[in-house]
């Protein structure tokens, strides 16, 4: 077994045990979920609320583990593979790091949400961006259009942009708690407006290396 699964599930299990020693400390509906301003707006039962995170969390392991697998070119997938092992371990951390936040709400201590999630979206968007980086042509990991699935030329030069957006992404959504009121769109707008681009462009540097081989 990999290291990288043994953190994992070591990092799953601790999230458990938590759950089960909180449990009696519980409500019985807790808060789950806050709005774009940062005011909680669901509530979930008490089981849910504190198992149902570690239990995606281990459905999403086991896809990301298994879906490499099956990948036509998973040869390609081999070259980054080390970049994808780090990417399953930050996700499932960053899982966690959600659950403690909502387990800490429960118990009393009331924060923002938006000055402690644009910190973490920032890590993971930026580590998004070395991952795209790093990626070779597959079928389940990058920016996967038409186009790039097409070529390698086109794959490489878009994931090279890609990776930079995501990068700059990261470090907008770090700097968005200075105003923690917006933070929220601080984050997504560039990742929307960048996803656009990087797609647009992908068709465009197609074209281009097809008009060059008439």
């Amino acid at each position: 077994m990999k290291k990288s699964t043994i953190a994992v599930l070591l990092i799953i299990l601790i999230s458990v045990i938590v759950g089960i020693y909180f449990y009696p400390k519980m409500p019985s509906r807790m808060a789950s979920h806050w709005n774009i301003n940062g005011e909680v707006n669901g509530y979930m039962p008490r089981f849910w609320a504190l198992f149902m995170m570690p239990i995606i969390s281990i459905i999403m392991l086991l896809m990301l583990i298994f879906i490499p697998k099956i990948d036509p070119l998973k040869k390609n997938v081999e070259k980054f593979r080390k970049y994808f092992d780090a990417f399953i371990v930050l996700i499932i951390i960053f899982m966690m790091y959600i659950h403690a936040l909502s387990l800490a709400w429960n118990l009393g201590y009331k924060f923002s949400m938006n000055l402690m999630m644009p910190p973490a979206m920032g890590i993971l968007f930026y580590y998004c961006g070395i991952l795209i980086e790093k990626s070779k042509r597959n079928y389940f990991i990058g920016i996967r259009t038409p186009w790039t699935l097409s070529n390698d030329k086109v794959w490489d030069k878009t994931h090279k942009l890609g990776g930079k957006l995501f990068k700059l992404a990261g470090i907008i959504s770090i700097a968005s708690i200075v105003i923690p009121k917006y933070s929220f769109w601080i984050m997504i707008i560039p990742i929307l407006l960048f996803s656009v681009y990087i797609t647009i462009y992908s068709y465009v540097i197609y074209q281009k290396l097809k008009k060059k081989r008439r």
